[in-house]
């Protein structure tokens, strides 16, 4: 069964080779999505570039996680299950117009970029640059995604890779922090601490985020669980429950004024409404007056 067409994104064809079945699928954020792919060159060759049946590991996205290629869920969402199909993209730009993007290196070089990236992303957060710097960082742990997806889940390969990614990930948070990306730290940080329970950076990142969005509880719990693992950060704790400290008592007097002024509008609203009836009833009785006059 072929079927070529033009998906919703510009400079895309697709082609299905074999049929799926049911409908396609309504991926919402948070669905693991797992498929075989097999990436080539539009040359004569058709030269592979990345194979996943030949590693013998299939490729796994997280529908909106902020870690992967647009382009996957773009030809994801097309597809239903069982499906297999082929897509052309067009070039866009010539690989020396541009630098290359990490779906176009092979496993080398995005270990190589890996390092450079990190470096770059560390510079322009010390320059105030956050939003350039996520994007480094970002592109640094989609390099190092790509090359984890070929190694055995828990080996020493696959662990370094991992460790090397959960840095990256907390320096994004870190900047995530500075844009006031609160939910989005207190997301990330969450799903490091579900793998690793023991990295201390991820509960101090989310204790911060916690502080900043009233959830006190959730804030001590995390400072606490921060001086347990390394109580040479009392001073930093410290510090940060100090503005938890001033941040509820700021709250708490917000609320206290808000609720004074929904009691005052209330109090008016009582006021205009006793005030209306009792002219009504003034009118009555004048009108009733002259009536029986």
């Amino acid at each position: 069964m072929k079927d070529a067409l033009l998906l919703g994104s510009e400079g895309i064809k697709k082609t299905i080779l074999h049929g799926g079945s049911g409908d396609i699928p309504k991926f919402v954020t948070g669905v693991k999505v797992t498929f075989h792919f097999r990436t080539q060159l539009c040359d004569d060759e058709r030269t592979v570039i990345d194979d996943s049946k030949a590693v013998g590991t299939p490729m796994e996205i997280v529908i909106g996680n902020m870690f992967k290629l647009d382009i996957w869920e773009t030809l994801l969402s097309s597809m239903r299950i069982g499906e297999v199909a082929e897509f052309w993209c067009d070039i866009v730009q010539q690989p020396s117009e541009y630098d290359r993007e990490s779906w176009a290196l092979s496993d080398e070089e995005r270990l190589k970029a890996v390092p450079v990236l990190h470096g770059q992303g560390n510079k322009l957060y010390k320059q105030g640059r956050y939003q350039e710097a996520t994007q480094k960082y970002k592109e640094a742990i989609i390099c190092i995604k790509n090359v984890q997806t070929k190694e055995k889940a828990w080996e020493v390969p696959w662990m370094k890779l991992e460790k090397m990614a959960n840095t990256l990930t907390l320096n994004y948070c870190q900047c995530l922090l500075r844009m006031e990306e609160y939910y989005e730290v207190i997301e990330h940080t969450t799903d490091i601490i579900n793998q690793h329970p023991g990295i201390v950076k991820a509960y101090y990142l989310r204790g911060k985020a916690h502080v900043e969005v009233w959830n006190e509880a959730e804030a001590r719990q995390d400072f606490s669980r921060v001086l347990d693992l390394n109580p040479g950060m009392k001073k930093a704790v410290k510090k940060e429950l100090a503005i938890l400290n001033m941040r509820m008592e700021e709250k708490n007097e917000e609320d206290k004024l808000k609720y004074k002024g929904i009691q005052k509008s209330a109090r008016s609203h009582l006021a205009q409404s006793l005030g209306r009836k009792r002219h009504l009833a003034k009118l009555f009785y004048s009108k009733t007056e002259k009536l029986w006059l």
